[in-house]
């Protein structure tokens, strides 16, 4: 299941919430104050290739492997 991060309209809360796939469109309602009118944010994603483990491996480059 993906972890959506929401907004309450009304007192400003953000939380994440895990959704299953099937349930993405029904109102999420606010931890904070009941309030079923949040909005989905766009996150920003935690992962990230860091280092040169990753390039020697050929995930950085377009030619082959040595």
């Amino acid at each position: 299941m993906p972890i959506y991060e929401q907004k309450c309209k009304k007192c400003l809360a953000r939380f994440e919430v895990l959704i299953p796939f099937s349930e993405t469109k029904k109102p999420i309602a606010c931890i904070e104050c009941g309030a079923s009118s949040t909005v989905r944010l766009i996150s920003r994603a935690s992962f990230a290739l860091k280092g040169a483990g990753w390039a020697k491996d050929g995930y950085g480059s377009s030619g082959t492997k040595e």
